[in-house]
């Protein structure tokens, strides 16, 4: 649940970098995924066609504040999205680093106190440092979205056991893995993990064809979550017999 929103699917999609809006349309349904992500920037670029394609496609929007460097720039774009697309929601980045896109975790936060003192229901773009976490909590955030690996790298999960500290660390908060998931099976272990969601965009996007590709994720993250729910076996140091000896054949 994400600020009092039920979804079904846990697959978050962006929108950018499809060849052609038909293949952007096409993924999107493909996909299942209930909330599409939206760069301001690309929306002021494209202007109407590209809002119709949103409205046909008749999913949740999560608009971002992507290619923002400073508070101010995160906090003006955030009023424009929220004027255009009606909606508190809006997913905050603050850009600190040219090469890793790393968040800035000074400026995320203040800029996360600004908007959630503003009414706005903020989804951060963080790192899986605990203590950036719980200001970013303190500040009002209801949700964390810490990285995989750096934006648009396919990566995966760099840092696997500072997101499983994570994720024991805040049980009671939506957590969605945001950023350098490439393959399907990095989206199910981040699932298998216990986070709440995955969103993604380049790994669909520029597949050789995004619409078999959002399925495949689709299912991976369906299947992630299952195996959470089930419960995983946990890892041994030493093998352990799944035939007992007790009653084999003595054939000495």
């Amino acid at each position: 649940m994400f600020y009092g929103t039920d979804l079904s699917s846990r697959l978050m999609l962006g929108t950018a970098q499809y060849p052609s809006p038909q293949v952007l349309s096409q993924a999107i349904a493909a996909s299942g995924a209930e909330v599409i992500t939206v760069s301001l920037r690309r929306e002021g670029r494209e202007g109407g066609a590209f809002r119709d394609i949103l409205k046909a496609a008749g999913r949740r929007i999560l608009p971002n504040t992507a290619g923002c460097h400073s508070v101010k720039e995160a906090v003006t774009t955030a009023h424009m999205a929220r004027e255009l697309f009606g909606t508190p929601w809006i997913k905050l980045e603050v850009i600190g680093h040219a090469d890793t896109l790393q968040p800035d975790p000074f400026a995320l936060l203040e800029a996360a106190r600004i908007l959630c003192g503003e009414g706005f229901e903020v989804f951060p773009y963080t790192t899986e440092d605990l203590v950036l976490g719980e200001r970013l909590i303190e500040a009002g955030c209801r949700v964390l979205m810490p990285w995989g690996a750096p934006i648009g790298s396919g990566q995966g999960l760099r840092n696997i056991e500072g997101l499983r500290s994570m994720r024991a660390h805040f049980p009671g908060i939506p957590l969605v893995i945001d950023a350098g998931i490439g393959a399907p099976s990095q989206a199910a272990l981040a699932m298998e993990m216990g986070y709440d969601a995955v969103l993604l965009n380049t790994a669909v996007a520029r597949a050789l064809d995004p619409a078999a590709m959002a399925r495949a994720f689709a299912d991976a993250v369906a299947a992630g979550r299952a195996a959470h729910r089930a419960g995983l076996m946990p890892r041994r140091d030493m093998a352990a017999a799944s035939t007992p000896v007790f009653g084999m054949a003595d054939l000495a």
